[in-house]
């Protein structure tokens, strides 16, 4: 915390040297990802704070890290004695960044922050708030390019080709269907800013970033032209000869700036919720053209080539995690095993197969109340030893050369009280209610996102995430532009999307739930009213059914379980044999 404290002192020096009353420091990169390359962990640098969201705050007397609930128990920890306060973004309780500037600055004083680490919704969103209470907002400045001695460089690993085998849609193709969509919309280009876009469109992949399998890079797509800017020492001679087939050029990553002032007048579509102010400031607001990002879209929904991906995907993950259930209890019962050693065991089984490229997130082993922390990780100074009894729940995802994987189950290591099985039923319950869901195509995520909290909201009990979001394939686990939650997001669920079916429960102290699967949505029925929609499971491991309460889950959750374990006992049970195949046989057997 020694650390934290001096790096304030240095900040506040800045902050006083160039004018500034406060500096608000982000969790992003220039490219608006969730996870960033070291050389953005500008927040983590300033707050000791490693969540993989948060917003600090400095002013010259107070420090304050604005975090949503999947880390308040984390970051309240993490930040005992290092000078911060905790804001609970989201907690009724807790002001807006804006309201506590408003409150706590006076008319005149100039709040800073890097605006090209910050989209430019955000900073024109803050600009505009502060202006009401006479507080100007300078988004020129980065003081980290100063302060930080020994900052990390931006990564430089090697750009790879994605197979056309596996990406089902050559680059060239993705490339005329995006001019199409850009035409309609009355641009002559669109800067795509997105690293898992930039992968997407131009069907490379890299490992710039940890868990997302992305080339830190922008693309500026003209009705002419494609200009991939990145790093040349990313790009090897037959990357670049696969690039100029598909139509796209490549020059510098520095020399976007450039590019976007040769424009001149030519309208460009700029996505302003994760384009950063600083490229839409180059562009100008006059030459704008603001739209949610086609690309998204385009890349949401999968192609026959991706699904197939998905699938195969989906198998390797089903086959490492039942050799990894099989072994886990009678490991726990014989005694010495930890959270940690849950993790590096998983790790060891999906390595025996060969399209294993690594983590698509931080593997959350979580034994006991350390469930109750929703994105809790273990760590050599924090790994409960797990007792046979209770719960853990394991929260994990690979990424794979076909695709990208997303699970969680909920297992019982022994013993459980009455509470925790009603607990667990009803979670299950919600999971399998919105897995059973029909729905007409293109209805939002939030209109079905009751469907799994409904048996939790009757026990008077909540989640405060997200109950599903879209998964990237061979990209970026948490993809947009759909997502199932509780708050509106309008992006409509049509067939070939991915989505996970995750609802939960924690409870402080003492225990956490979570059950997911990766969906997929398909087409279901053409009658009069429309078309229909349905969620087919992707992922393939049996759930635990020792905490279920029978009678609780109904005939209805108790018929859907049993057809998912009569399907996921068809699909590994070739690879299995001997004892591995029983106990796969008794763990898939019906309620």
């Amino acid at each position: 915390m020694k650390e934290v404290a001096q790096r304030l002192d240095a900040i506040r020096r800045y902050m006083s040297a160039n004018g500034l009353d406060a500096f608000i420091v982000v969790s992003s990169d220039a490219h608006s990802s969730e996870y960033v390359a070291d050389r953005w962990k500008s927040r983590e640098w300033i707050s000791g704070f490693d969540g993989s969201a948060g917003t600090a705050v400095i002013t010259q007397d107070k420090a304050l890290l604005w975090t949503d609930s999947r880390y308040w128990l984390a970051a309240d920890k993490c930040l005992q004695g290092s000078g911060y306060g905790l804001m609970k973004d989201g907690a009724a309780d807790t002001p807006s960044i804006v309201s506590w500037l408003c409150a706590n600055l006076r008319p005149g004083s100039v709040v800073g922050v890097d605006g090209a680490v910050c989209s430019a919704q955000e900073v024109n969103g803050w600009k505009a708030a502060l202006a009401e209470c006479g507080i100007d907002i300078d988004f020129s400045k980065d003081p980290f390019e100063e302060l930080w001695s020994n900052r990390p460089s931006i990564p430089l690993s090697k750009a790879e080709i994605m197979p056309l085998e596996l990406a089902g849609e050559s680059s060239a193709d993705k490339l005329h269907r995006l001019r199409t969509i850009l035409r309609e919309e009355g641009a002559k280009g669109m800067v795509v800013t997105m690293l898992d876009e930039v992968a997407w469109l131009a069907n490379l992949r890299g490992s710039d970033v940890e868990y997302n399998p992305v080339l830190v890079s922008y693309m500026l797509v003209t009705d002419e032209s494609a200009t991939l800017f990145i790093d040349a020492r990313k790009v090897s001679g037959e990357v670049r000869e696969y690039l100029s087939s598909q139509g796209i050029a490549v020059d510098d990553y520095e020399n976007i700036w450039q590019a976007l002032d040769n424009c001149g007048k030519y309208p460009l579509l700029l996505q302003p919720a994760k384009c950063n102010a600083a490229i839409a400031g180059r562009v100008g607001a006059e030459k704008s053209i603001y739209r949610d990002s086609p690309v998204a879209m385009m890349k949401a929904v999968k192609n026959d080539a991706e699904i197939e991906g998905f699938k195969r995907a989906m198998l390797a993950e089903g086959i490492a995690l039942a050799n990894l259930l099989y072994w886990l209890k009678p490991a726990v019962e014989k005694g010495g095993v930890t959270e940690l050693d849950v993790d590096r065991k998983l790790a060891e089984l999906r390595r025996e197969n060969a399209e294993f490229r690594g983590l698509s997130f931080a593997t959350i082993s979580a034994y006991g109340e350390n469930a109750a922390i929703v994105h809790y990780e273990p760590t050599e100074n924090e790994n409960k030893l797990l007792q046979p009894q209770g719960f853990l729940l394991l929260d994990c995802g690979g990424q794979y050369a076909c695709g990208t994987t997303d699970i969680t189950r909920t297992i019982a290591l022994g013993p459980l009280t009455k509470e925790q099985k009603e607990d667990y039923t009803r979670v299950l319950r919600g999971h399998i209610s919105l897995a059973k869901a029909k729905f007409p195509k293109g209805a939002s995520g939030t209109q079905l996102d009751v469907l799994a909290r409904q048996w939790l909201w009757q026990a008077g009990e909540n989640y405060l995430h997200g109950t599903g979001h879209g998964v990237g394939h061979f990209l970026n686990v948490h993809e947009g532009p759909h997502q199932i939650r509780m708050n509106y997001v309008p992006a409509p669920l049509v067939p070939g999307m991915t989505v996970t079916n995750e609802p939960g429960l924690y409870k402080s102290g003492r225990y956490g739930i979570r059950i997911e699967n990766t969906m997929l949505v398909t087409p279901y029925a053409s009658t009069e009213f429309g078309d229909f929609c349905a969620l087919q499971p992707l992922t393939i491991c049996p759930i635990d059914k020792t905490p279920i309460i029978p009678e609780l889950l109904g005939m209805d959750g108790i018929e859907y379980l049993n057809s998912y374990h009569a399907w996921v006992f068809e699909q590994l049970s070739p690879y299995f044999e001997g004892e591995m195949f029983d106990f796969l046989k008794m763990a898939c057997a019906p309620l």
